[in-house]
């Protein structure tokens, strides 16, 4: 997808403003050179007045993340193309958002809500950029994935919290580890459930890619 415009991406400093292994390694798989820089906001949006709009919570997030990094490092990047990534993701069900669990407690009540039916993972993302000083433009989107899981023993809820794998990932589960065997089947990006939505994210980096080369 990219592939076209990698003359351009070598003119251009990416920022992704997460500390997420995750989201490191999609971006390092789509072949991206790039910065970690993580945000240090305070993720504190009241998740009440999100009510039947998920997508925007995590949107809204996802904004909080690029502002704060954009905001610091603009300057330093004035004579160069920028653009800085943010990206927050949840797991809904029911009208319920999940984001990481608090505790040992949290992420077994978590998964136990989530067994044997099927939740929506929302990733939201903005991209914010600048073309060698010039004015800052922006884009926001999200992606949704339907996840389907599987009936859950108490014992599995048990010896998947064991391993440590549930307590830093939305929804209390990893996918792309031993928490893929909890899956039943998905309806959408698979790397979304991961916690970033390659695809959507590649056409809307290409877009951005393009209106720097125009610029």
């Amino acid at each position: 997808m990219l592939e076209p415009l990698r003359h351009i991406l070598e003119k251009t400093t990416l920022i992704l403003a997460s500390a997420s292994p995750r989201r490191k390694e999609i971006l390092d798989n789509l072949g991206l050179n790039f910065i970690v820089k993580p945000s240090t906001v305070d993720e504190n949006l009241n998740k009440s007045l999100y009510t039947g709009r998920p997508f925007d919570y995590t949107v809204d997030t996802a904004a909080l993340k690029a502002e704060d990094v954009f905001n610091e490092v603009f300057k330093q990047y004035e004579n160069e193309n920028l653009v800085v990534i943010g990206c927050d993701t949840i797991v809904t069900h029911a009208g319920t958002i999940y984001e990481k669990p608090k505790d040992v407690s949290d992420a077994a009540r978590i998964l136990s809500t989530l067994s044997g039916d099927t939740h929506t993972v929302y990733s939201g993302v903005k991209l914010i950029w600048q073309v060698k000083g010039g004015a800052r433009e922006e884009v926001k989107f999200y992606e949704a994935t339907e996840v389907e899981f599987a009936e859950l023993s108490e014992e599995v809820i048990r010896g998947y919290i064991a391993t440590g794998e549930p307590m830093d990932k939305a929804g209390g589960y990893g996918i792309q580890g031993r928490g893929g065997s909890l899956v039943r089947g998905i309806r959408g990006d698979y790397f979304n459930v991961m916690g970033f939505p390659a695809h959507s994210f590649s056409m809307k980096l290409t877009d951005c890619l393009n209106l720097i080369n125009n610029a």
